[in-house]
């Protein structure tokens, strides 16, 4: 379903607002870069708090105490990348206001 004028223009308006606005998000957006900085964050994060969880259930189910703790540390920081606020804020200022 093709653009009637008015949302073609409406459209235009919101697109030069970005880039006055904040340009180098409005760069990111049109050459699609985002994705491939976030992915390979959200990957590692998740990759560490998988291989944390199993050494955890092993050093746990062997009660090999070094084990099991470097599983959980591994798991906190994995979380720590799947869920650090520097990772949404696209460039921008990381301080909560």
């Amino acid at each position: 379903m093709p653009l009637s004028d008015r949302e073609r223009k409406q459209l235009e308006e919101l697109e030069s607002g970005l880039a006055a606005e904040d340009p180098r998000l409005a760069e990111e957006l049109s050459t699609g870069s985002v994705g491939l900085r976030f992915g390979r964050r959200i990957y590692l994060g998740a990759i560490a708090c998988l291989i944390g969880l199993v050494l955890l259930i092993v050093g746990v189910s062997t009660q090999i105490i070094v084990v099991g703790v470097g599983g959980f540390l591994l798991m906190g920081a994995g979380t720590y990348l799947l869920v650090d606020k520097r990772s949404f804020s696209l460039g921008r200022s990381s301080q909560v206001k």
